[in-house]
């Protein structure tokens, strides 16, 4: 019966996740556009640009979420390498944020 439960999970990792990295963005990109942009492959629940809190500045990178598998899978097929504002985007499954304790970055 364990084993059962185990496989079960094992196939999860089989699936794209929901959220997306999108790396590469012009540093005009707003989140709308990001938005507007993710909306051909799907439902978009969130969309957002990542900036520098202290210069308040675009990093470049930023989140998308779609509604599920089927349409991140798509996101990643049809727009990774595709332009955005002028700039050749990556689009990537997200991995989970690794923690820092370094409180002065």
């Amino acid at each position: 019966m364990v084993h059962q439960v185990t496989s079960k999970l094992n196939k999860r990792s089989d699936l794209v996740a929901t959220r997306l990295f999108v790396g590469s963005l012009s540093w005009n990109t707003t989140d709308d556009q990001l938005r507007d942009f993710f909306s051909s492959a799907g439902t978009v629940n969130s969309a957002n640009v990542i900036f520098d809190r202290d210069s308040n500045r675009s990093k470049g990178f930023g989140f998308v979420e779609m509604s599920n598998d089927d349409e991140a899978k798509k996101a990643i097929d049809s727009l990774n390498g595709k332009e955005l504002d002028g700039r050749a985007i990556i689009v990537s499954e997200a991995r989970p944020r690794e923690r820092s304790f370094d409180r002065n970055r």
